[in-house]
């Protein structure tokens, strides 16, 4: 099933700071005050909101928001202003490794006695556990690859090489109906969710959002493309094996073929990627440019930072017998299998 390619609507705005982005984009108020974007919480659901409304300019737009704002001047200073909030906080927060070989060499750890969302899906998770999990994960998975895009051209050589051969993995291979965002729909089809893009912005948590924010803000700043190669790292390296236990909680839950065959085609394709991107990505990055191996450590520590507050969230939300959601789904449908 082919997902909606339009632009999504505004969402509700969730405190001064995305309303004043909102009024501006819709051409009916000022931008906030660059003093109540230092007073904000920087993880919080109005900074973060703020921030994604901002990047997602650079992809789909919203509808009725003129596509002029997407380089305009005043707009631009905002999000800057919240961005080195954002990676202040990040550079201060999520700092762990001082080399690259030891940030990969914990990537490359599989815990005996795992505890994240994929194993309690795996072990205990309902099909409502699930629709939560993939309607906020659609922020992301709807334009999988696309915020990775951005470091193909600030890359050369065997990194740009190895870049392109994954990204194109994630695109289908040239098949359209093998497109890992076209798979997804096809999972959130068989949940009984809205495929259309930008549906659940409203339902996702800041912590959700904030997942997202990350890609993008190393995906749009030259100066952070090291960031983005410690992200994308992340990402291919730990995704086969969780991969292979969301798969095992679609089938024990009966979610559906497509939900099931979303994640197998990830154990299997990332088990490779993994590879690629350690010795041909990163390694030729490094080679080439040595001096960003502390940025590409930092994208790695920072990403397991913010999906280590994603999964926080969820597990205690779940625990407590609670949606993790900031706006209900829509009644669940019977899937198609």
């Amino acid at each position: 099933m082919e997902h909606d390619r339009g632009e999504p609507a505004l969402p509700a705005p969730r405190g001064p700071l995305s309303g004043g982005v909102e009024d501006y984009l819709r051409g009916a108020g000022r931008l906030p005050r660059l003093e109540d974007v230092a007073r904000a919480a920087v993880y919080g659901e109005d900074l973060q909101l703020a921030l994604y409304l901002c990047y997602e300019l650079h992809y789909r737009g919203f509808a009725g928001v003129s596509p002029d704002h997407e380089w305009d001047p005043e707009l631009l200073r905002t999000r800057a202003a919240l961005e080195h909030r954002f990676l202040s906080a990040l550079r201060s927060d999520a700092r762990v490794h001082d080399s690259v070989d030891e940030a990969l060499a914990d990537l490359l750890v599989e815990p005996v006695d795992g505890t994240g969302v994929s194993h309690f899906l795996r072990d205990e998770g309902e099909l409502w556990h699930l629709r939560e999990y993939a309607a906020q994960r659609s922020l992301y998975h709807l334009k999988e690859a696309d915020p990775h895009a951005w470091v193909l051209p600030r890359l050369w050589g065997r990194a740009k090489a190895g870049m392109a051969a994954v990204e194109f993995d994630e695109w289908g291979g040239g098949r359209a109906e093998r497109v890992h965002a076209r798979l997804f729909a096809d999972l959130m089809t068989d949940l009984g969710l809205d495929t259309t893009y930008g549906r659940y912005l409203d339902a996702a948590s800041a912590e959700a959002l904030v997942t997202v924010n990350l890609m993008s803000l190393f995906g749009l700043h030259r100066a952070l493309r090291g960031g983005l190669v410690g992200h994308f790292a992340t990402v291919e390296i730990t995704s086969s094996p969780g991969s292979r236990r969301l798969a095992e909680a679609m089938r024990r839950t009966g979610a559906g073929r497509a939900a099931e065959h979303f994640y197998d085609e990830h154990v299997e394709a990332d088990a490779v990627h993994e590879q690629v991107v350690r010795h041909e990505v990163i390694g030729g990055l490094l080679e080439a440019e040595p001096h960003l191996a502390p940025d590409v450590a930092f994208g790695i520590d920072a990403t397991g930072f913010v999906e280590d507050r994603f999964g926080a969230r969820l597990l205690a939300d779940w625990r407590a017998s609670r949606s993790s959601l900031c706006a209900p789904l829509e009644r669940e449908t019977t899937h198609i299998s």
